[in-house]
């Protein structure tokens, strides 16, 4: 439901008491009617009662600057500096106050725009339900309406408010998210009866609750905070399930956390042995502790994340929950619609014909009678795209309906695939009208003749959407059940056209290209999908039908996915049995669907992906809507997904090996030094002006081939980087205390200012290298914004030993010397680092064909039998 705080409104009528009463009364108190209300009227009422709304998607700043100050590290040293400030310790705890409060305000400044950019991004993400204003039915946005209003929902719609309902034809609801009951409630619109006990609600339709199947109308009793549902909502709140990249995320902060906080302990320890002053001793091994854990991770995570949609919704896409940005990139399964994915989504009416494939105007009328379609003053302004449609087309004709009446409708749903209208002609005859998918309509036909089986084949394999209409005598039918479709006779059929998209082509070329396996999973049938599938260059491999799946052991299923391109004619269930399989197989699998069938399917798959356009219950349970149905928007976003996750990546591998090396640099150094070679307040500094430098990556630019395929966190090779690259940043950190002690014989200040400005300008310029697997600068360019932060704080870094702020936090200025020194060293560092990158991304040996082995095996062979017959005739 969409969420913006709304005004706490005072319901002027509960649930229990509008079931209690009939309709006429429940009019009466809400001073409405079955006209609706006038547009001044509800204007005023959305003033009063406040928007149809649950809950604001938006920024909370105290609970922002809680995530801040949630690192125990963070704590634990704040502790510190107040007992220093306790012991007379003034100045250092002061300085030590204000590098946190400093670091903490950057985290909290960029998680803080990145979390108004998400709302605004959730703003654009509209619901939208069919309400009768001034006696026309209008669609309006969810959060505009009213207690008092009448609404109509049908299958697939998300109940907008709580409904005291007016008129239900075979309505029933999944109000699952209330009571926990799998099986969806039949509903009527009539009153209990005298006796019934109070919960029975059954004239009642709850806000958040799905329409499974049939349609109604209801007037608004409640509506935002003051619904059923919005009181459990805004009393619990709403918290989603953790991501795979959450996870990993939070799996690998945890494991750094742990292992730096042993080593802290181990810092303090050695350094309390050597007798260094114990509160030194601690706030220098807790600046430490500090320094190792990659505490902005999680802000680079969310600018990076934040910055990624910011792209998207420009390409039009909105990202619902950020992670699933990251989630997006690592699809390798899309299991996609076929209609108006691949196909424009525009079906337009093309010919009615009987069951020799002669034009019927008689066809097209039992259409427009089986119709669900919502029509004021012969507009359409609801329904189903087919029947849409058909109206749409009747707009040209003369009045084809004129002495026809429909008494009762039995409603679509999946299983049955069709609808079945009660009418009456205009001589007084009563008749039943099925209007469905072909093989439904034909299966209820006792008898069908070869002629239209072959026309009908002929329709298909033109790549037309086709629906077959079938009547029966309905003498005596007072009102209509699925039972009654019956012993029908078929009339003929009506095809639409639905033409492939003109880009459709392309972007399946880019998705296969980015290692992306697209399949079509259609309620259509499967002729027309290969039809449309081969118009578009999609290479079929094989299909399955709805028949053929039941038919199937999931192990069967799942050794026949890889190899299937086409599901057609499946069931919602069958839907989720094919995504839930496929995952199983080790692989992320997307779905993209529209529709209320699709909305299991939407939830079980790795990254549920929906459009603007969609059922309200699809876009609900999708991660990411497409505010345009077009995959070549959807490959857009496996780019940028995959973006983030290299950039993330960048900072970890940099992270993690400049934080090890620096452990054992201040480790190694506690061991022979008699003072600590760095306060608290200038590691923190350190810290800070490293972390401010690195902010920007989340803007640097990705090398083509890191977007080819789907990453994934892998910590053996995250573990691998550090190992290697973190001692030798430790090699330069020793070097530089040799520097520091044996050429300029330093004391304590000018040691510390130097392995301050060495440290930060190593580890950060690092980055210019680590960024990439191609040669820096020459083969692959950072972008301009991390260019100018990291060299700025390197310069920044330099210079404060020189400041009155530096002399304030115990540093002194550097001789000439030193730089010239320190120059040699980075550039020294940098090859080394290179040459250590290139061992370690170095290309995989070609393994050699069994025919190129060959000579060698034998070879091989003679020697080794040379040397068993050497060395038993020395046994001998």
């Amino acid at each position: 439901m969409p969420t913006t705080t709304p005004a706490q409104p005072v319901p002027p009528l509960s649930l229990p008491d509008a079931a209690k009463l009939p309709v006429d009364a429940v009019f009466e108190r809400l001073a409405t009617s079955a006209e609706g209300l006038g547009s001044a009227e509800a204007a005023s009422r959305l003033q009063r009662f406040g928007p149809n709304a649950l809950r604001e998607h938006g920024t909370q700043p105290a609970a922002v600057l809680r995530r801040q100050l949630r690192n125990p590290m963070l704590i634990l040293l704040v502790a510190t500096a107040l007992v220093s400030l306790i012991l007379g310790e003034h100045t250092e705890a002061y300085i030590i106050l204000g590098i946190i409060a400093l670091s903490v305000g950057l985290g909290f400044v960029n998680e803080y725009r990145s979390e108004r950019a998400l709302e605004d991004l959730h703003a654009k993400v509209r619901h939208r339900t069919v309400v009768v204003r001034d006696g026309r039915s209008a669609a309006i946005d969810v959060t505009e309406v009213v207690p008092g209003d009448v609404v109509r929902v049908t299958i697939g719609d998300i109940v907008p408010a709580d409904l005291r309902l007016i008129a239900a034809h075979d309505l029933e609801c999944d109000e699952s998210i209330l009571t926990g009951e799998s099986v969806p409630a039949a509903k009527s619109s009539d009153a209990p009866e005298a006796g019934a006990p109070p919960s029975d609600l059954s004239c009642c339709a709850y806000m958040g609750t799905t329409v499974k199947s049939g349609s109604a109308s209801g007037v608004v009793v409640a509506t935002g905070g003051a619904t059923a549902f919005g009181a459990i909502a805004l009393r619990l709140g709403e918290r989603p399930p953790e991501t795979a990249f959450e996870i990993g995320l939070r799996d690998f902060s945890s494991l750094l956390v742990r292992v730096t906080t042993v080593l802290t302990v181990s810092i303090f320890v050695v350094n309390a042995a050597l007798n260094h002053p114990w509160l030194d001793s601690l706030l220098f091994s807790l600046a430490i502790a500090v320094g190792l854990t990659p505490q902005l991770l999680p802000a680079i995570v969310t600018v990076s994340l934040a910055t990624g949609a910011q792209r998207l919704v420009k390409r039009s896409v909105v990202v619902k929950r950020l992670v699933s940005i990251e989630d997006l990139g690592n699809i390798e399964v899309l299991y996609t619609d076929k209609t108006g994915t691949l196909t424009t989504g525009s079906i337009s009416y093309e010919r009615a014909i009987d069951c020799a494939g002669r034009a019927a105007d008689q066809v097209f009328t039992l259409g427009l009678l089986c119709n669900a379609a919502v029509v004021q003053n012969g507009s359409v302004v609801g329904g189903n795209p087919l029947d849409r449609a058909l109206w749409e087309a009747a707009a040209s004709r003369s009045a084809p309906l004129a002495g026809y009446a429909v008494l009762a409708e039995a409603p679509f749903d999946h299983e049955r695939k069709l609808m079945s209208v009660l009418v009456t002609t205009p001589s007084g005859q009563r008749l039943v009208i099925a209007k469905g998918a072909p093989e439904s309509i034909i299966a209820r036909c006792p008898s069908v003749d070869r002629q239209a089986r072959d026309v009908l084949t002929k329709l298909f394999a033109a790549g037309a959407r086709v629906v077959a209409l079938a009547t029966r005598d309905g003498a005596g039918l007072t009102d209509l059940h699925p039972g009654d479709e019956r012993d029908l006779q078929l009339q003929g059929f009506i095809a639409f056209s639905d033409p492939p998209k003109t880009d459709a082509a392309a972007s399946l070329q880019r998705l296969r290209a980015l290692g992306v396996d697209v399949k079509v999973v259609t309620g259509d049938n499967e002729h027309v999908a290969e039809k449309v599938c081969g118009d578009l260059g999609l290479a079929v491999q094989g299909v399955l039908v709805s028949a053929a799946l039941d038919a199937m052991s999931d192990a069967d299923l799942k050794e026949a996915l890889p190899r299937t391109t086409i599901f057609a004619r499946v069931t919602p269930e069958q839907k989720s049995r094919i995504i839930r399989l496929h995952r199983s197989l080790g692989k992320d699998v997307g779905f993209l669907g529209d529709g209320v069938n699709d909305a299991v399917a939407l939830h079980d798959a790795d990254v549920g992906i929906s459009v603007d356009s969609a059922t309200d219950v699809a876009k609900d349970a999708a991660d990411i809507v497409l505010l345009d149905k077009s995959l070549s928007i959807l490959a857009d976003g496996v780019v940028e997904g995959r973006r983030i996750f290299s950039n993330t990546i960048k900072y970890v591998l940099m992270g993690t090996s400049s934080n090890f090396g620096n452990m054992f640099s201040a480790a190694g150094a506690s061991l022979f030094l008699t003072f600590l070679p760095m306060t608290a307040p200038q590691i923190l500094l350190n810290n800070l002006l490293y972390d401010v430098g690195e902010m920007t990556i989340p803007t640097d630019e990705v090398d083509p081939e890191l977007l080819h395929r789907p990453s994934h966190w892998d910590m053996h090779f995250i573990r691998r980087f550090m190992l290697l690259f973190g001692p030798i940043s430790s090699i330069f950190d020793f070097l530089t205390y040799g520097v520091m002690l044996v050429v300029f014989h330093a004391g304590p200040a000018l040691f510390r200012s130097g392995w301050f400005v060495e440290s930060l300008a190593t580890q950060t310029l690092v980055i210019f290298l680590i960024r990439t697997r191609r040669v820096p600068f020459f083969r692959s360019r950072p972008s301009v914004p991390l260019l100018v932060t990291s060299l700025a704080c390197v310069a920044v870094g330099a210079a404060v030993p020189f400041t009155p702020f530096g002399a304030l936090l115990g540093f002194v200025p550097l001789p000439a010397a030193f730089f010239a020194i320190l120059v040699a060293m980075i550039v020294v560092y940098l090859l080394l680092v290179e040459g250590a990158k290139a061992y370690f991304f170095r290309a995989p040996r070609r393994p050699r064909r069994r025919r190129e082995l060959a000579p060698h095996a034998r070879r091989i062979d003679r020697v080794a039998s040379r040397w068993t017959r050497r060395a038993r005739a020395r046994r001998t």
